[in-house]
């Protein structure tokens, strides 16, 4: 008997392997992990080529790793068994105070570069073409939300690169909404989702406040809009974080009843709409894309009702979605280009569509990071 007390560990550590053996093979396989919003590892392909170059070993340990039964479970065991031992952020993502998600800062690697190249560009449609350019940049939530961090945490060096981005950018006219947001979230607003790191509809509105006066336009009040709620939003952040005990996010569409809209997807097809907003993403964890449908290379919104006939070309990152709606209001047409997906200079779409006035839109993370905001030259 003392024999099989002493081999108890062992026993139940083969029991469970066996059983864990048993499952990969008999359990259907997922394609698709709704909470880590991702496409699982496909069935790896074995050829002599990949044999010998060990990626066949790499392909077959990441469809062993999405596969393995209860997956979601033991991601979500060992985020909080890390976070149990004080290793917050160890996945890049800090489980803050209220239910926050936050990601860690990213390193400013691009930061002066790409600064660079947009005010060389602002210069040169000034100076050839005589079309203004201006930047805004979303602050990091960590920066706005900073009483939501842990106690442990790395430097948010927000207040630095705006610094560099206020000197640096003289032809391009850069709106600095550090303040409002500030103060809109000391108030008591939520300016950034709690489970996502693009902010919140309303600090979309707050930013699109903020660029009224360099863009020359009188912004709408909050009463122009008809608001929905829509609950159970988890957000990107929530999604690699393990961190599944957290609540879900409502996110909100404020639609402008009086606009008359079309807008069109260039993305090697072409898909035309009639809505700025597309509902049939908030039957998905992930309902930011309701705001334009998501990420594509190249999108046209005109509106028929709006205040101006001006042309706005918005070279832009994902936070732009939910705030070109409220722009919307006020131009006849609104390009939008991303430049991720785009990769062609920007100097023939200024002048070939003749647009009047160029936005440059971006977060601070991705300002930082971007390779491809080289090609707008």
């Amino acid at each position: 008997m003392k024999k099989i007390y002493t081999r108890l560990p062992m026993i139940i550590f083969l029991v469970f392997i066996g059983v864990m053996f048993i499952l990969f093979f008999a359990l259907p396989k997922s394609e698709y992990s709704s909470s880590e919003k991702r496409y699982l590892a496909k069935t790896p392909e074995l050829s002599e080529k990949k044999l010998f170059s060990g990626d066949f070993r790499d392909d077959a340990e990441d469809y062993i790793a999405d596969h393995t039964a209860g997956r979601e479970f033991w991601v979500g065991l060992a985020a909080y068994y890390n976070y149990s031992l004080g290793n917050n952020g160890s996945k890049g993502v800090y489980n803050g105070r209220d239910g926050y998600l936050i990601n860690d800062p990213e390193e400013q690697t691009n930061l002066s570069r790409n600064v660079g190249y947009i005010e060389e560009f602002a210069q040169h449609v000034q100076s050839r073409l005589n079309v203004p350019t201006t930047v805004l940049v979303a602050p990091s939530t960590g920066y706005v939300c900073a009483d939501k961090l842990p106690a442990v945490h790395k430097e948010y060096r927000d207040d630095e690169a705006f610094t560099e981005m206020k000197n640096v950018f003289q032809a391009a006219r850069f709106v600095d909404i550090r303040d409002s947001l500030k103060a809109e979230y000391m108030n008591g607003n939520q300016i950034f989702y709690r489970t996502d790191h693009h902010w919140t509809t309303y600090g979309a509105y707050t930013a699109y406040r903020s660029l009224s006066e360099a863009l020359g336009f009188d912004p709408n009040s909050e009463s122009t809009y008809e608001k929905t709620a829509y609950p159970g939003f988890y957000g990107t952040t929530y999604s690699t974080s393990g961190y599944w005990l957290n609540p879900p996010d409502e996110i909100e569409v404020w639609d402008n009843p009086s606009n008359d809209v079309e807008v069109t997807i260039i993305d090697g097809e072409t898909d035309i709409h009639r809505d700025m907003f597309f509902y049939t993403h908030l039957d998905e964890d992930d309902k930011y894309p309701v705001f334009l449908d998501g990420n594509h290379s190249y999108t046209v919104i005109k509106n028929k009702n709006a205040a101006t006939d001006e042309k706005l070309l918005v070279v832009k990152d994902s936070f732009a979605h939910s705030l070109v709606p409220f722009l919307a209001d006020h131009y006849a047409e609104i390009i939008m280009v991303d430049m991720r997906y785009y990769s062609l200079p920007l100097q023939p779409i200024v002048e070939q569509e003749k647009v009047d006035k160029i936005l440059f839109l971006y977060s601070i993370d991705n300002l930082s990071t971007d390779g491809d905001i080289g090609f707008i030259e």
